[in-house]
């Protein structure tokens, strides 16, 4: 009986100090969780092989937990909220299918090419235009961004006078910015970024040509892209003043009905 009495003694303070392993286990793990935070970085799709161009279908969110104190400053890892900086950009080192992105990964642009020419792609060239703090979002464009320009202008008005029209229209839709003033390089962080007066785009020969005679004969603003956006919008319209006072009251209405929709 003595024995039975021990052995029922042993195996439930066998279980009470389980339990207690349990509960300090599990508050340790939620303790530790308290400290990090979901970040999503940048894994392929497919296997890459060295020398590759990445392309937008190339690579994919990659949702982990990270410890807040190291999710800050520099890291190897490259955030999605980066991934505009990889397109267009080569591999250095071949990856497999699912495999997560680091800088270290990506080909130096100036190992082949010195300074911005290697950057620009193939067939493209890069021409600077003159911005503000307001026509660049503050100064909050970097390079590796995607930008939509605007311009507004002065016609004479349709009916053949000499009386002047103010125009506003979107020109170009998705253009990549390069450089700005000269820093180019698309690592640098955010909080090393000062003001700037040019920004650097990457354009075809024709638009070059375009773009530089509308900077001549008017002004450009920069509308900043989300970085996940690559579409372009086809219900566009040119602004005056006869169409803004028309349209008002449609402007609010379509603002309303896409807040509902949120």
């Amino acid at each position: 009986m003595k024995q039975k009495l021990l052995l029922f003694a042993a195996v439930f303070f066998g279980i009470i100090a389980f339990l207690l392993n349990y509960s300090q286990i599990q508050s340790e793990r939620r303790k530790i969780q308290g400290d990090t935070e979901l970040v999503d970085l940048i894994k392929t799709t497919r296997e890459i092989a060295s020398g590759e161009v990445i392309r937008e279908q190339d690579v994919a969110a990659d949702r982990v937990r990270r410890l807040r104190s190291t999710s800050s400053g520099f890291s190897n890892e490259i955030r999605w909220n980066q991934v505009s900086r990889l397109i267009g950009r080569k591999l250095a080192i071949s990856k497999e299918k699912n495999e997560r992105l680091h800088w270290a990964d990506i080909q130096q642009t100036y190992s082949r090419a010195s300074g911005l020419a290697g950057v620009i792609r193939k067939n493209y060239r890069a021409i600077s235009i003159p911005v503000d703090s307001v026509s660049a979002v503050t100064n909050l464009i970097k390079p590796g961004d995607n930008v939509d320009i605007i311009g507004t202008f002065r016609f004479p008005e349709a009916r053949g006078d000499n009386n002047l029209d103010t125009l506003t229209l979107t020109i170009l839709q998705n253009v990549k910015i390069l450089a700005t003033g000269s820093n180019w390089n698309v690592n640098n962080s955010p909080e090393g970024r000062s003001g700037y007066s040019t920004v650097s785009l990457e354009l075809t020969p024709k638009e070059v040509e375009m773009i530089i005679f509308a900077s001549q004969k008017g002004k450009l603003s920069l509308s900043l892209r989300n970085f996940e956006e690559s579409g372009f919008t086809k219900d566009l319209q040119s602004v005056n003043f006869k169409y803004l006072e028309q349209n008002i009251p449609g402007y609010n209405q379509a603002r309303e009905s896409l807040q509902r929709v949120r």
